[in-house]
């Protein structure tokens, strides 16, 4: 396959199309196309995190796609992912219409450098007690709900405040900020046409206050939306007879089930053809602070980054209710392999491709 000057294969060209200005209406509204774009844009981004956290060329199709869109706001100098060593922040919270909570329930950070083509990615389980200067010690997944709560009163929005915490408690820079919620990944799945797992055990646990039914039985499945939410955060049984008890570092392996299952759907024969309804799957459902070039900056430079040269690193610990107590040696490794990654002392594996 040839190749252009930025070492990816030739892009396809996009039908030429009259009237495509990116200007407002007389109505100072944007047009319903520039709109749909946008929401594309986070589209792009929520598949940028799936393929770096699973590995894989996906996103050479993905950067085909992109055009104008992202955050309207140009990149700062120095700071193009294409020469930068990046830091992200990625949650997953459990808002959704039934709670209107914001509980973060999945935190990663994904350290990449272009130069080595290396990223790491370090998850958190979302019971961890946080003792750090200048923050009440609380679970780990409390605090974005709260900085949401003291937004009007704080001036600053919930998503720099994480930011600006988990860059002290993990002692690196972190630049971007990316929120994905529970509805979005409901809808995704659907859009997808469901997800083929194995569930690892017999789940029961039913909660009347938010209209949680979890019902799964043990074995190979194919699970929509709901289900497959419910597979990931299944913890507890409440139903008789009890279903055996999750944790946090079993509902990780199992979000990552998931995202290897959307990832494939995706990639498979007709899959392109599902991107219109994951495209509103998003919309609404997901807050970035990526800009419009810095995404394509992110899709041009790590399209091709090997599955061994992403090297995911969780943090565990010990459970004492109610709290996960961290294991302060892995959080020591975790900490030390996001810098060595953002300083390029990872390299790249010899058979990367």
């Amino acid at each position: 396959m040839n190749s252009n000057s930025n070492g990816l294969p030739p892009r396809r060209q996009a039908p030429t199309q009259s009237g495509a200005s990116g200007s407002k209406n007389g109505k100072g509204k944007k047009p319903k196309k520039k709109r749909r774009m946008r929401t594309f844009g986070r589209l792009v981004l929520s598949l940028l995190v799936i393929a770096i956290v699973v590995g894989g060329g996906y996103l050479y199709w993905v950067y085909n796609q992109v055009a104008d869109t992202g955050i309207d706001k140009p990149v700062p100098p120095g700071m193009s992912a294409k020469t930068k060593p990046i830091t992200m922040l990625l949650l997953g919270t459990d808002n959704r219409p039934e709670t209107g909570t914001y509980l973060s329930d999945v935190v990663m950070v994904a350290s990449l450098n272009p130069e080595t083509k290396t990223a790491t990615i370090v998850s958190l389980p979302r019971d961890t007690r946080v003792q750090l200067d200048g923050y009440k010690a609380n679970k780990l997944n409390s605090y974005y709900p709260k900085f949401k709560a003291q937004e009007k009163t704080s001036g600053k929005n919930a998503e720099d405040q994480m930011k600006e915490m988990m860059s002290k408690y993990l002692n690196v820079d972190i630049n971007y900020t990316t929120v994905l919620n529970f509805q979005a990944f409901r809808d995704a799945v659907n859009a997808v046409g469901g997800v083929d797992v194995t569930v690892d055990k017999n789940m029961c646990y039913k909660d009347t206050a938010d209209g949680t039914d979890i019902n799964l039985v043990a074995g190979a499945q194919h699970l929509d939306g709901k289900e497959a939410l419910d597979f990931v955060r299944y913890r507890k049984s409440n139903c008789k007879p009890k279903t055996d008890e999750s944790n946090d570092f079993d509902r990780n392996k199992r979000q990552n089930q998931v995202l290897n299952s959307m990832l494939d759907q995706l990639k498979s024969l007709g899959g392109v053809t599902k991107i219109g309804k994951v495209i509103g799957a998003v919309d609404k459902n997901m807050t970035t602070d990526v800009e419009s070039e810095q995404m394509k900056n992110f899709i041009s430079t790590y399209w091709n980054i090997s599955k061994s040269d992403v090297h995911y690193t969780p943090v565990t610990g010990e459970w004492r209710s109610p709290y996960v107590y961290i294991n302060e040696t892995e959080l020591a490794n975790a900490k030390q392999a996001l810098k060595d990654t953002l300083s390029g002392k990872v390299t790249a594996s010899p058979t990367a491709e």
